[in-house]
């Protein structure tokens, strides 16, 4: 393994910059805060660790070897090289830019899509990852920068922000409706008069009964149905095109019940409230990109969370 270099060994070479660019001693110790003596043992120093003399100096002038020029050349652009390299990295927690890998639930995906054109907008130089998945990413082993997830989170050193809280409902689209009957009470849904569109979660051996809640009173209902799915966005049209009756979060389906294109049923069942939550590594240096999708997601959350009722 390679040795660092000796932060004195850096520092010594910034003199040196500070001294050919200023042409003194003097006017190097004023451009860095420094006395003229401090500037000259920073110099000796130097000197003692590349093993030459690198400067020639006289009461009038202080002049570059011909082995400190050559060093200084070499020297010069490295450290450059490095004050640009931290400026850039300075300049990312203020300006938001970079690629921005971003793990969401495929349910987020549905409604987020719609507004990216707008966080895009708002922030240039940002280059968005949007990965769909139904499997929670560890953010940091797998190079992520923020997630959005359903459920309660895992205890973890991650920092979590609720945007909403949603809560899954029974629905079915008018035609369906129309051709099967409106069941009122959700036994009728066991009782294989009516196709139920399943929901495989990942993990699960087979989709399980539908449970249900008024008060105190909770029931579980064994449905039966000929279609199961695995993607959110598919369940949702099959349950759109009238293919049966589905349980999905009520984020997914306020609008389309406002518009008439799927029913509610079963009032006053419900379930507890899921919480929609956005997740990312660290509180502290927060990269201003981050800090941008933030800000956007919890706006867009507030939003989305009207429109769901």
């Amino acid at each position: 393994m390679p040795t660092p270099p000796d932060a004195r060994l850096l520092s010594g070479m910034s003199v040196l910059v500070a001294v050919v660019e200023a042409g003194s001693f003097v006017r190097a110790a004023e451009a860095l805060g420094l006395t003229p003596s401090g500037i000259s043992r920073a110099v000796a120093r130097l000197e003692t660790q590349v093993g030459v003399r690198l400067f020639d100096r006289s009461s009038r002038a202080v002049v570059l070897t011909g082995e400190g020029r050559r060093f200084y050349e070499q020297v010069a652009p490295l450290l450059t090289g490095i004050e640009e390299a931290a400026s850039d990295a300075g300049g990312a927690a203020t300006a938001a830019r970079g690629r921005l890998r971003v793990n969401v639930d495929p349910i987020v995906s549905c409604w987020l899509h719609s507004h990216l054109s707008t966080f895009l907008a708002a922030n240039p130089g940002v280059s968005l990852e949007l990965v769909v998945s139904h499997r929670v990413a560890d953010l940091v082993a797998e190079g992520f920068d923020a997630a959005v997830r359903f459920g309660e989170p895992e205890p973890s050193s991650l920092v979590t922000r609720t945007l909403l809280r949603t809560r899954v409902v029974t629905c079915a689209a008018p035609a369906y409706l129309a051709r099967h009957g409106r069941p009122a009470h959700p036994r009728e849904l066991g009782d294989g008069l009516h196709e139920c569109i399943l929901f495989r979660y990942p993990g699960m051996s087979s989709p399980g009964a539908w449970a249900f809640r008024r008060g105190r009173e909770r029931i579980e209902v064994p449905v039966s149905g000929r279609l199961t799915l695995n993607d959110a966005v598919v369940h949702l049209s099959a349950c759109v095109e009238g293919q049966g009756i589905a349980r999905i979060l009520d984020l997914g389906v306020g609008a389309l019940m406002s518009q008439g294109k799927l029913v509610r049923l079963f009032e006053g069942w419900e379930e507890p409230p899921i919480p929609l939550h956005v997740v990312h590594p660290s509180r502290r240096l927060l990269p201003a990109k981050v800090r941008a999708f933030l800000d956007f997601v919890t706006g867009t959350g507030v939003e989305l969370a009207w429109c769901a009722h």
